[in-house]
């Protein structure tokens, strides 16, 4: 999609999105650190992590649809793809080093290139078939609970009643589910085919065009954020005192 053709809506979701990820880990690694202590860990904090992954994942589906709405440019999904893969492969090395007992196994960057994967093979779908296969993954993980799926070998798939622990844990079961349903969606609204839907212009208005601007350098942000974040937080955790 064009420059000039972007959906702007689009964007500013994945920058309020992006924007909300950099203040949820603020706070982790604020109480990770001891400045602050019994928000990190509550389950309205934890909910609203889920929600911004979970958009993501919708975004995801959307986004497929949009990049490819006729054929699948093999190039382009070949290069996204290898690149998310790349960038959770470092993750999952960098948090083992860091964090051995809890690093990052599937966290975000592994299901999206999960659902860009599995996402292809639903492009020529109907809305009914993304819809009817979205419930599917999304309900099956709450029926099946599986001992053997305990591992980190298996864990990712999104059966294991006890997974390992991650700082970040997204499985496949359901979260792939979210992607298919905003393909779903972008099906039946026909994002793809109607140029009504894409901003020509500008976004408009500072808070637009930063949000804009960080949606389309989410992944970046995203690989960049916790390493300057800590570099800020740490420091002052020597000087300044804490809850722990």
């Amino acid at each position: 999609m064009a420059r000039g053709q972007r959906i702007v809506a689009i964007d500013i979701s994945r920058g309020l999105a992006i924007a909300g990820v950099v203040l949820f880990h603020i706070v982790w690694d604020l109480e990770f650190t001891g400045l602050i202590s019994g928000v990190a860990r509550h389950p309205i904090w934890l909910a609203f992590g889920r929600t911004l992954a979970s958009t993501f994942m919708f975004l995801v589906g959307i986004s497929l649809v949009l990049a490819h709405p006729d054929t699948i440019c093999i190039r382009a999904f070949a290069r996204r793809l290898l690149t998310i893969i790349a960038y959770a492969a470092i993750i999952s090395i960098v948090t083992w080093f860091a964090f051995p007992k809890s690093f990052i196994y599937f966290g975000i960057l592994h299901a999206i290139a999960a659902a860009t994967l599995l996402g292809a093979l639903f492009l020529r779908s109907s809305v009914t078939v993304c819809l009817v296969s979205a419930v599917v993954m999304i309900v099956l993980p709450f029926i099946v609970d599986a001992p053997a799926f305990n591992t980190r070998w298996l864990a990712w798939i999104g059966f294991a009643g006890q997974p390992p622990p991650s700082n970040d844990f997204v499985p496949i079961f359901p979260w792939v589910g979210i992607t298919l349903l905003g393909m779903a969606a972008a099906k039946q609204f026909q994002f793809h085919k109607g140029r009504r839907f894409a901003s020509t212009s500008d976004p408009q208005g500072l808070l637009t065009r930063v949000l804009v601007w960080m949606g389309n350098r989410s992944l970046l942000i995203y690989l960049l954020h916790q390493p300057i974040l800590l570099s800020v937080i740490v420091p002052l955790s020597w000087v300044l005192p804490t809850q722990q």
